[in-house]
């Protein structure tokens, strides 16, 4: 799993002409990774939301704040391992047009080693 984060304005540095290039770039992201079936799903993130806390947090929620850094999308995808998840997400194009972009890359947990229980997932190949 890649978890996109950014700041919640980056993007409003570009104009419209370079925020349309942006998101034709990810368009022919997702589109390769969907070719090669390495891509289970991907989807932007809206800017606004609620962070939500425990009981023992001192706040129970709060708004986002999209001029932080943010969630701003993530993409699911199939990797033989680390190493191969790891350069699929460098050829993220947020890494070319945002310069406070970060993706997280992170395994997926499918089962409960001590109970044997499995995680719903919807594990077909787009």
């Amino acid at each position: 799993m890649f978890l996109i984060r950014n700041r919640g304005d980056e993007k409003a540095r570009l104009s419209p002409e370079q925020h349309l290039q942006f998101v034709k770039a990810c368009e022919e992201y997702i589109g390769g990774l969907m070719r090669q079936k390495k891509l289970i799903a991907a989807q932007p993130l809206l800017r606004e939301g609620k962070i939500l806390y425990g009981r023992k947090a001192p706040q129970a929620e709060k708004a986002v704040d999209p001029s932080g850094e943010i969630q701003v999308g993530y993409y699911h995808i199939l990797a033989e391992d680390a190493a191969e998840a790891e350069a699929i997400a460098r050829q993220n194009p947020e890494f070319e047009w945002c310069e406070s972009a970060s993706i997280e890359v992170r395994p997926l947990k499918a089962k409960e080693v001590q109970t044997g229980y499995e995680y719903p997932s919807n594990r077909r190949i787009i």
